[in-house]
């Protein structure tokens, strides 16, 4: 699963590919019809998915290896609806990362990142496949 390109925009639903940098803002394509569209840095915050991680009670756990776990239990406990009850909320979460920071981990990041893995699921955007860096570095440590 690589999330390298893809970022979640302040003030734009949904997750965006970036397509472009320019010096006062970075060309975005829509992951549904493709069209790109200028955001600037005035207007939007950017936040690339690769950047984020979860609180752990030992250390975090990155998004997409969060989103592995959930796409590996997806068939016998499929995510559950982000407008969802709190409780329901939490324990879908529990049982997808049971060690999170209960403390730092607050229902409106559960949320977000149930919305984006089914989002990214439906464009068949979310796999078990290792990034390629990673597949690299195994297949070179392997060849040591």
């Amino acid at each position: 699963m690589n999330l390298e390109k893809l970022v979640a925009v302040s003030g734009l639903p949904g997750i965006h590919r970036i397509s472009g940098n320019r010096g006062n803002g970075v060309i975005l394509e829509d992951l549904d019809t493709g069209k790109m569209k200028f955001a600037s840095m005035r207007r939007y915050q950017f936040t690339p998915l690769e950047s984020i991680a979860i609180y752990t009670n030992e250390d975090s756990i990155e998004l997409a290896k969060v989103f592995r776990n959930m796409l590996q239990q997806k068939e016998d406990n499929p995510p559950v609806s982000p407008t969802g009850s709190a409780e329901s909320i939490k324990d879908y979460f529990e049982d997808i990362v049971p060690t999170y920071d209960k403390d730092q981990v607050h229902l409106s990041d559960m949320k977000k990142v149930i919305k984006w893995f089914t989002f990214l699921d439906e464009r068949n955007l979310v796999t078990l496949e290792e990034p390629e860096v990673a597949a690299a570095e195994k297949s070179d440590e392997e060849e040591e």
